[in-house]
């Protein structure tokens, strides 16, 4: 099995200590830390962030990346508290040695229309982020999430092509670019050689939802094989979002659904299983 799964356990149970329970029962390693005891992880006291750094240390798991909301504000709200919250988030990730932090470029009240002073806003706050991540030894790892500047393959490739570095990459997520109607082979020949951080999640074209890997529009094993062909070792870290298994049922899932328990961590063992199905065939 690949060694560098994770995924944000937060899909599973908000108490951080069910998690790590069904982590080390799948033979996960690794988690992206977002939602820890019902709070954000950017939330966290010191003091908090010392217990789950004991916690993990007990069970053996590392932090992937850091789930964080950073970029995830409209551009009209003040850069400066922003700012100061991303700051926190570092110190939080370098507390628990972490090298990434997830994030995001900016929502705005114009649609899919961005105006030239946007963008250059934008690259703005983003070159001052990435300044201070160089600064202090961590990587900023840019989400296309739908609705903000870079939900587009070539949004993302204009933020990569203008600001890429060793301190900014890319995550790659099909689903959120399938709900994007985007085409996710076209993405990856955009910005494959920028892909630092694969979200596994999938999703239909037509209505936008999510599904287990696979059963959607998002091309998984496709992307997934040519990243190994190119070379890729990172993590795949899961984001299941999936809903009820009732609205999972008329899917050709085969046995994956066989015997799972209840909740979040039914659903999270599904995205679990349609994932090593696909490595199953792609290693």
């Amino acid at each position: 099995m690949y060694e560098k799964l994770s995924g944000f356990s937060d899909e599973i149970h908000p108490s951080v200590d069910v998690q790590f329970q069904v982590l080390r029962k799948l033979g996960i390693n690794y988690f992206a830390p977002r939602g820890i005891d019902g709070k954000s992880i950017s939330e966290l006291t010191d003091a908090e962030v010392s217990t789950l750094r004991d916690k993990m240390e007990r069970n053996g798991i590392r932090v992937s990346s850091i789930g964080s909301p950073i970029g995830k504000v409209n551009l009209k709200e003040p850069f400066s508290g922003h700012f100061a919250l991303f700051q926190r988030v570092v110190e939080i990730a370098k507390q628990l040695d972490a090298a990434y932090i997830r994030m995001f470029s900016f929502y705005h009240d114009g649609g899919d229309v961005w105006t030239p002073q946007e963008r250059r806003e934008v690259l703005a706050r983003l070159r001052e982020m990435i300044g201070y991540a160089r600064e202090k030894g961590v990587v900023l790892l840019h989400e296309n999430e739908k609705g903000i500047y870079g939900d587009t393959a070539d949004r993302c490739a204009d933020l990569m092509e203008e600001l890429g570095c060793d301190s900014f990459r890319a995550v790659f997520d099909p689903a959120n670019f399938v709900q994007c109607r985007q085409d996710t082979e076209y993405a990856y020949r955009r910005l494959g050689k920028y892909i630092a951080y694969v979200h596994i999640k999938d999703a239909c074209m037509e209505d936008g939802r999510v599904v287990p890997s696979g059963a959607g529009d998002g091309n998984v094993e496709s992307i997934l094989r040519q990243l190994f062909a190119d070379g890729y070792d990172g993590y795949l870290s899961l984001e299941p979002h999936l809903g009820s298994f009732e609205g999972l049922a008329g899917l050709e899932l085969g046995g994956k659904m066989l015997d799972l328990p209840e909740g979040g961590e039914g659903t999270f063992t599904l995205a679990y299983r349609a994932l090593c199905e696909i490595l199953d065939r792609v290693l």
